[in-house]
């Protein structure tokens, strides 16, 4: 499946093995990450990456996992196998504690069923049995410090009694004769009772140990003095030394006893070890994807390769640590598009992609999350072939030319569409026309094969035929012209110049020497190198206007959209105005009428002319009509505005979602358009009269107005979203092109301030954690407020504040004010192993 045998030294998998292993709590973890393996099965892979992301999310959110006492007792559990063997002490003590981990990781796991968090881990959890007279069995044995207690068994008891008796006579016993010996000038007033071979002595000077009567159990180095165990008790020392044999024969009973009593249970507790590795190895997974900011991404049971921002996991935290970024790879391979043929200058990144692809791939058929973004695509392959870096064997009489002839004959004869195959500088070693020659037959021949994978070359014919080819799709890495440096940046779709005579220049070489070189080479390939050079720039170029083109259009947007709320709430607002006026008039219009009815009244009392009162009447009615027709006019002027901007956001989001040969079609067509409308619409002279519908604007003021009605010297002018009437003689006219130029530069000043931009560049340099160490209180609190409140713009949902312990005052202060604020969720302190109450980690409501 996988090709040479020394496949991860080529990926530097390795290394990646070691970073991992670093991570582990135990040698039994450490044991399984040697043992991980490339695999092609897919759901062994999908419940590896599932569980390892799972993991990932316990490491992130929960601080209460187990991750104390990872010991391997295996060992010991294998050797009690054999009757009359037994556990030690200590591997007894180590027993119980790991046992007790197991538990605790069990248990973790039962109380996540009903959440239904974490299934695929439920399920490894899910077959370890815990038996709890194991725990019981051990408890009765040993203490809290791992001994085993005085009361383990009745006769333990009363042997550890005789020999304290025993022992505490010796010591009163041994004080007595000592100071007598002191008394008798037989040893130093300072001469303390020591101890040899685990019996009590008294050291004595050479020359008086004839004069105290005892048994010589040691003398000094130098021979000066003799350590002697006075006659009186060595009776009671033989004693106490037989019932500490004694002793141990009883403690060895019970561990025996114990590992009888569990012998039964073996095999289900060497799987609970087992199921700690597993644990243990899961873990270390989870920390090195948090270590390389890895993902899950979506996973295909079939050959593809579809990533977006991947990048290469020990270049990744080389940068990090030297504060560098690292620039993503974006590739893709498929039915369509199955080899990438990848050309550039040297240095520019081709080997890092092409090891960037094989490590990934590699990494993830062992059950490793990778670091791209969560929306790539991966696919499984059976076999990963690599011909990376020089070969040669001096054993084997290989040359280096040799060493890559064979790989490809080995790609060539076990090759499968489902063989991935990753190619460093293709056809190199040899002669260039021949080797081109050859590696043009060979990459032809992987076509047929439908291999896929990733190669680099240098030669011209290979990207001539990739060009021309259906599933070759070539690819280069991006160059700064100006600068002379390359941009580590694949581009599908193109080839790419190797740059050799820019990089020579920039280097220093003679520009005679250049000369010749290129007159030598001959002109056709200079040319085709330069048009590449072209492409690149033209491409690099537009796709710079594109991106200013995106930024401002969205400003744009946000502008329009905000022109569109306003004018919403503006017509709601005079709706309520126009209401409050309607109703003042029908009050005002019913006052009238009472007025009129009881002066009609009054007239056809007094006999007098009807025509008077019809009249009245219908003034009275034409005023009401009126005073409608001109609410209408007001509204439908307003609902006119609102469908316009509309309109014109339609026409943009229409103009967005076409490609670029329809945008392009488009421009040409008006450009083709623009004469014939403008002699169909040729517009009369300017005469300088100010009319409805025409733009002004006021003396002194820069903002434009349109003309919405003109009542003998005075005229209703819209500025904005606010109408006002000003005399005709204050204003001034202007043409559509000068009120164009007005708006454009009134939207280049509102741009000016940047908020958009001052946004993103905040995003991009903001940094979660904060440290307040050495503030006041009053000055700590404002920073945290201040720096919440960049969190919650900058949509960061966790924040990390670094006071310190201390006497917890400051941290309660920070506490109390955070509890305040409306977007923050809840407050906590960080795990033990991570400073714990030290700091404090706000979860934000976003």
């Amino acid at each position: 499946m996988i090709y040479p045998e020394f496949f991860e030294e080529k990926i530097r998998f390795d290394k990646v093995r070691n970073l991992i292993k670093e991570q582990c709590l135990s040698s039994m973890g450490k044991e399984r990450v040697g043992e991980m393996r490339f695999v092609t099965l897919h759901d062994v892979i999908n419940r590896w990456v599932n569980q390892t992301n799972e993991f990932k999310q316990i490491c992130v959110s929960e601080s209460t996992f187990p991750t104390s006492y990872y010991i391997d007792v295996r060992g010991p559990l294998g050797r009690i196998k054999v009757e009359g063997l037994y556990l030690e002490e200590r591997e007894l003590y180590d027993l119980r504690r790991s046992l007790s981990a197991v538990k605790d990781i069990v248990r973790f796991f039962k109380n996540k069923e009903e959440s239904n968090q974490y299934p695929f881990l439920r399920e490894i959890a899910s077959k370890v049995m815990v038996y709890p007279y194991i725990f019981d069995r051990i408890d009765g044995i040993l203490n809290k410090f791992g001994k085993i207690k005085d009361n383990a068994s009745p006769e333990l008891a009363q042997i550890r009694n005789d020999k304290f008796k025993k022992q505490a006579g010796v010591s009163r016993k041994m004080a007595s004769i000592l100071a007598n010996a002191r008394k008798a000038g037989l040893v130093d007033a300072d001469t303390n009772v020591a101890i040899r071979d685990g019996r009590a002595v008294i050291p004595v000077p050479a020359g008086n140990k004839r004069k105290l009567n005892g048994i010589i159990h040691d003398e000094s180095a130098t021979g000066k003095t003799s350590f002697i165990e006075p006659t009186e008790i060595v009776e009671v020392n033989n004693e106490i030394r037989e019932l500490e044999y004694a002793e141990k024969r009883e403690m060895i009973r019970i561990l025996v006893n114990f590992s009888d009593s569990i012998r039964p249970y073996l095999d289900d507790l060497i799987f609970s070890y087992e199921f700690l590795g597993i644990m243990d190895f899961i873990r270390a997974k989870a920390k090195f994807a948090l270590q390389i900011n890895a993902c899950l991404p979506k996973m295909v049971n079939h050959p593809e390769v579809n990533w977006e921002d991947s990048v290469h996991p020990l270049l990744y935290l080389q940068h990090k640590a030297e504060e560098k970024e690292v620039v993503p790879l974006t590739i893709k391979l498929d039915t369509e598009q199955r080899i990438v043929l990848i050309s550039g200058p040297n240095a520019g990144g081709k080997s890092v992609c092409l090891q960037t692809v094989g490590l990934l791939q590699y990494m993830f058929q062992c059950g490793l999350l990778v670091p791209m973004d969560a929306r790539s695509t991966m696919g499984v392959y059976n076999q990963i072939f690599i011909d990376i870096g020089d070969q040669q064997s001096i054993e084997n009489d290989l040359s280096t030319y040799s060493s890559h002839l064979l790989n490809m004959k080995h790609f060539l004869r076990y090759g499968t569409p489902e063989t991935l195959i990753l190619v460093d500088e293709f056809g190199t070693g040899t002669e260039p026309a021949l080797g081109g020659a050859i590696a043009e037959a060979v990459l032809k021949r992987f076509n047929e094969m439908k291999l896929n994978g990733v190669i680099t070359t240098h030669y011209t014919n290979l990207k001539h035929y990739a060009s021309g080819i259906n599933g070759i799709e070539n690819g280069a890495m991006q160059f700064d012209t100006h600068q002379i440096k390359p941009l580590f940046k694949l581009l599908i779709g193109q080839p790419g110049s190797s740059f050799a005579f820019e990089i020579a220049r920039k280097i220093g070489l003679p520009e005679d020497l250049l000369d010749g070189a290129k007159s030598q080479i001959g002109e056709d390939h200079i040319n085709f190198d330069k048009h590449l050079r072209e492409i690149a720039r033209d491409k690099r170029y537009w796709e710079q206007k594109r991106d200013n083109i995106r930024r401002k259009d969205k400003q744009l947007e946000e502008l329009s959209a905000k022109y569109l709320s306003e004018l919403e709430r503006s017509k709601k607002e005079r709706n309520l105005i126009i209401e409050k006026a309607r109703k003042e008039a029908e009050e005002l219009v019913g006052t009238a009428n009472k007025r009129i009815e009881r002066t009609i009244r009054e007239i056809k009392e007094s006999q007098a002319e009807k025509e008077k009162t019809k009249k009245a009447r219908v003034g009275l009615n034409e005023f009401k009509e009126r005073l409608e027709q001109t609410d209408d006019k007001q509204k439908a002027r307003i609902d006119k505005e609102i469908e316009r901007i509309k309109n014109r956001q339609q026409r943009k989001k229409n103009k967005d979602e076409a490609g670029p040969d329809e945008v392009l079609d488009e421009q040409v067509e008006q450009k083709v358009q623009a004469p014939k409308k403008l002699k169909k619409k040729a517009k009369p002279e300017d005469d300088g009269i100010i009319r409805e519908g025409d733009k002004v604007k006021l003396e002194g003021q820069s903002l434009p107005g349109e003309v919405m009605s003109i009542k003998g010297n005075n005229a209703s002018v819209a500025f904005g979203h606010m109408v006002t009437s000003v005399k005709v003689s204050r204003l001034e006219k202007i043409s559509n092109k000068q009120l164009k130029q007005t708006m454009r530069s009134m939207n280049q000043q509102s741009f000016g301030s940047g908020i958009a931009e001052k946004v993103r560049t905040k995003k991009l340099s903001f940094k979660p954690d904060l440290d307040v160490r050495g503030h006041r209180g009053e000055e700590a609190i404002a920073i945290v407020m201040n720096h919440i409140d960049d969190a919650i713009m900058c949509e960061v949902s966790e924040v990390k504040i670094l006071h310190g312990k201390g006497n917890g005052i400051l941290r309660t202060m920070i506490r109390e004010m955070l509890n305040t604020m409306p977007h923050v969720k809840s407050c906590k302190d960080a795990h033990i192993q991570e400073g714990g109450s030290g700091i404090t980690i706000v979860d934000l409501d976003l």
